[in-house]
This record gives structure tokens, C-alpha cells and sequence, in this order.
């Protein structure tokens, strides 16, 4: 029996300048100088602590690993993270849909984050044309091309715009790889129908980004440096639009996964920060460490000598050191979820901070910056 589908052609969609925005970009970015507020000096030397270890890491060339949830993007905090980029600190980022969709939607018209509340009753959350559309075009577009989730928005932001195939090229593609590469055969002929079904034009299709110069994304693709997305599915208001295809997000997503776990097997010696993602890090962490040690025992190795840490508000109510994983009936949300890192093995420390405190002190501090 098959179960009846939304149609999501039904959607009255609206325009995303119509949208009430609560992020202002321009005002509300965080710069590297920032100064953070909130930090006591236990906080100060484990920030330092784990400053070292990035620089041990990056002396043996060993993975530098930044997974955040979109607060961190929400936050303003592309200035920091860039800097973090730029002087070869952090070697792969990784993010939600959710962080895509907040950077893309700065970079184009330089505000994001509605009232979800409120556009839930008003029927309107996440109904937006433009964010649905050349986003969820970008994932097809990049299946395509054999591209990951992150790197195929952060390549649209960068050259403002998506080349769109001739019709007769892609039928050329198709008949020619269809027995020899069948995937992609496939991703042509999925760019093919949503080129045919949105009457769109061959060639450059030009998309302005204003305000690119906030985007994490598009630098990172710039920078040639991992930038990868790990979406679920439904999570992120670009499933609302009818040009969303899951195949494009399933091949985007899966490039991205696969790029994240060959930065997990270079990181024995080396570091992984998980900053507000209580969900996505650790649940894509535990599989690609597992994966990479699985390579590792077939050479007789393994990897042991990785540093952690674990960035969120909750606060901090358990010494890990001393007591280690806590018992299974606690109800703390956070000591679960930390419970799944401490498995990894590996040297874990955790932090209660806020992620701009957090990030700003350790940029002054691999760089040598003193706020004033």
C-alpha cells in the first residue's frame, strides 16, 4: 500500500526579503577581537591547554577537527573562524544543515534567524523561496558534480552563482555513462528533469551574495578546507521547498560523511572540538572513529593519543579525570551526551562557555592577540 504524500507545489511560498530577521550580520558578527566576558581561569588554562595541543598537532601535520552546531554561525562568528582558517589552525570544519542554511542566508542578503513561533502559527516557518530554492539547486547542481553538501553551497557563494549544463550535453553524459557510472548517470539525469520541470537557462545562472565576506563556507572553499554538512532528514526548512530532491542531498551528504572520517583517520596526535552540538557531533564521531580505527588494526596500529574537548553551556558537574564515565542512571543531559565522547578514548575535557567566549580566547591565544 502507498501512503499518501504532501505536495508540496501547493505551498503559497514567499519571497525571504518579506521575512522578519532577529540576526543582523553587519552589526552582530563577532570580530576577532572580541573580548570574551565569561570566563573564569580554570577556563582560561584549559582553553590554553587545548591551544598547545592544536599547535603539537599541527607541528606532526595531524587533523584539526571544528564540529559546531548553528549557534556557532548564528552567533556571528565567521570572523574568528576564519582566522582560525586562514593561519592553518582548524584543517576541517563540520556543521548541521541548520549552519549552512544560517551562513548562506548571511552571505546573500546579510540577516537570518526568524521567530519560529510565530511563523509556525502564521503557517509561514521556512517557506521561503529564495533560501529553498538556490540552496536545495546548489545540492543538485554539486551531486552532479561530485561535490559534498558544504563544499557545493560554499563553491555558489564563492562564484556567486551556479553553472547550469546543457540539456544536450547532460543526455550525452548519461547515455555514455550509464553502464560505465551509473551514479553518476543518475545525479545527470536528476539535474536534468529539475532543469526541465523549472525551465531554467543553460549557462551562468549569476546569484549576487552581498555580504559573502561573512559566509564560513565560501571561505573555507576558497581556502581549499574541508567545510562539510551532516543534515537529517526534515531537520532543515529547505525540505519545505518542492525543488528539494533527496537523492542531491543524500549524495552531497554522503561525500561530506566519508571526507569527514579521513580527517578522523589523521587523528592520532591531533584534536577534535565539539562546540554546542549535542547531537550531530558526537553521533558522526562515534561511526567515523570506528570506521578509522577499523583501518588502523588492520595495519596493527591504532589510534589512542587524540585530545578532545566538549564546549557547551550546561554546566559543568563532573570530573571526568577522577571519577570517570558517571553512572547510568544520572539524568544530567549533558554528562550523556559526553558520555558517548568519553568512550572514544583519547584525552576529554569539558567546558561550560559560550561558543563566542570560547572561540575568541583560543584565536588570541594561538595568535598571541590581547583584547583590549
Amino acid at each position: 500500500m502507498q501512503h499518501p504524500k504532501f505536495d508540496r507545489y501547493r505551498l503559497l511560498i514567499k519571497k525571504l526579503a518579506e521575512r522578519k530577521n532577529r540576526v543582523i550580520i553587519e552589526n552582530d558578527h563577532v570580530p576577532v577581537a572580541y573580548k570574551p566576558k565569561n570566563l573564569s581561569l580554570a577556563d582560561k588554562e584549559l582553553i590554553k591547554l587545548t591551544a598547545g595541543r592544536i599547535r603539537m598537532a599541527r607541528e606532526k601535520n595531524k587533523s584539526v577537527i571544528l564540529a559546531f552546531g548553528a549557534h556557532t554561525i548564528k552567533n556571528g562568528l565567521s570572523p574568528v573562524l576564519q582566522k582560525l582558517i586562514k593561519n592553518g589552525w582548524v584543517t576541517h570544519l563540520a556543521t548541521n544543515g541548520a549552519g549552512i542554511i544560517h551562513d548562506w542566508e548571511f552571505a546573500y542578503q546579510g540577516k537570518s534567524s526568524e521567530d519560529v513561533r510565530e511563523n509556525v502559527r502564521k503557517g509561514e516557518f521556512g517557506i521561503w523561496e529564495e533560501t529553498g530554492f538556490f540552496i536545495n539547486l546548489a545540492l543538485i547542481v554539486g551531486a552532479y558534480e561530485d561535490m559534498g553538501y558544504g563544499e557545493s553551497v560554499g563553491k555558489m557563494i564563492s562564484r556567486e552563482g551556479l553553472h547550469i549544463p546543457e540539456p544536450s550535453s547532460l543526455k550525452e553524459e548519461i547515455n555514455s555513462s550509464i553502464d560505465s557510472n551509473p551514479d553518476h548517470a543518475a545525479s545527470a539525469i536528476d539535474l536534468l528533469g529539475v532543469i526541465s520541470k523549472n525551465k531554467l537557462r543553460p549557462g551562468f545562472m549569476s546569484i549576487p551574495h552581498k555580504y559573502k565576506q561573512y559566509s564560513i563556507q565560501s571561505y573555507a572553499y576558497e581556502m581549499k578546507v574541508p567545510f562539510t554538512a551532516h543534515p537529517m532528514f526534515g531537520h532543515d526548512i529547505i525540505y519545505t521547498h518542492p525543488i528539494n530532491h533527496g537523492a542531491a542531498v543524500g549524495r552531497t551528504a554522503l561525500n561530506d560523511f566519508l571526507s569527514f572520517i579521513s580527517s578522523v583517520c589523521n587523528l592520532d596526535h591531533g584534536v577534535y572540538m565539539s562546540l554546542g552540538s549535542a547531537v550531530m557531533s558526537p553521533m558522526i564521531f562515534e561511526k567515523s572513529l570506528s570506521m578509522a580505527q577499523n583501518i588502523e588494526i588492520q595495519h596493527d596500529s591504532h589510534i589512542d593519543n587524540h585530545f578532545m574537548i566538549v564546549v557547551d553551556l550546561a554546566k559543568n558537574e563532573w570530573d571526568w579525570r577522577k571519577n570517570g564515565e558517571p553512572p547510568a542512571d544520572n539524568p544530567s543531559y549533558y554528562l550523556r551526551y559526553c558520555k558517548t565522547f568519553h568512550r572514544m578514548g583519547g584525552e576529554m575535557h569539558y567546558l561550560s562557555a559560550d561558543n563566542k567566549d570560547f572561540l575568541a580566547e583560543l584565536c588570541h591565544t594561538l595568535h598571541g592577540i590581547n583584547p583590549t
